[in-house]
């Protein structure tokens, strides 16, 4: 697909890292698969995984937890 952001280059897959943040809460999440474009480095996670990244967070903050890093993999 084009990049929606640059509108410059196709993305490719690769991975990247995602940070979720809301109320002082923070998890990072390392190798995240996604589509990354090579011109500006934006990423795009399908459905699937954006879906499985928000439930792990909302374990995480269940949990009492406020900060949290964690692979992709063990999630």
């Amino acid at each position: 697909m084009k990049c929606i952001l640059c509108k410059q280059a196709e993305t490719c897959p690769d991975l990247t890292s995602v940070t979720l943040e809301r109320d002082g809460f923070r998890l990072v999440v390392k190798n995240v698969p996604a589509q990354v474009c090579p011109n500006c480095g934006e990423a795009y996670a399908d459905e699937a995984v954006a879906v499985r990244l928000l439930a792990a967070a909302e374990s995480l903050t269940d949990s009492g937890a406020l900060t949290g890093v964690r692979e992709y993999a063990s999630i």
